[in-house]
């Protein structure tokens, strides 16, 4: 797949890349961190797995099945592309990278994020992040 000018949504229809990144949200926790992973560079599917493990200091522990269903969603929702992979003896390895649609996505998503982590700091349900 590549960065296409057209993808099927979830509802059927047909969209474009200039579709509106919020159209995707909210992201589902296991969606920002694969996305979040690919957001530093292509990486395979182990290798983003072992980054959510570590990112989350193991306390998301990701089945490869489950990681691999989310890749194929994301991948058809036009955030996450097939990358060719660098040299490696293992042919087989696939690499994935972000599309400039999912980099939308996942910003967006972030910036939703912020504000709801601002609204619970004026509301002092948790303390200010600090600076």
């Amino acid at each position: 797949m590549s960065d296409a000018y057209s993808h099927i949504d979830y509802s059927g229809g047909i969209v474009g890349p200039r579709q509106d990144p919020k159209s995707q949200l909210p992201l589902k926790p296991v969606e920002l961190l694969v996305l979040s992973m690919l957001s530093a560079g292509d990486r395979h599917g182990y290798g983003i797995r072992q980054d959510i493990i570590e990112h989350t200091r193991g306390e998301m522990e990701l089945e490869a099945g489950n990681l691999y269903r989310t890749i194929r969603r994301l991948e058809t929702d036009g955030l996450v592309d097939e990358a060719s992979g660098a040299s490696s003896a293992d042919e087989r390895r696939r690499y994935y990278r972000l599309t400039a649609f999912g980099r939308r996505v996942l910003g967006a998503e972030l910036e939703r994020l912020r504000d709801l982590v601002r609204l619970g700091e004026e509301r002092r349900v948790i303390g200010p992040t600090p600076a």
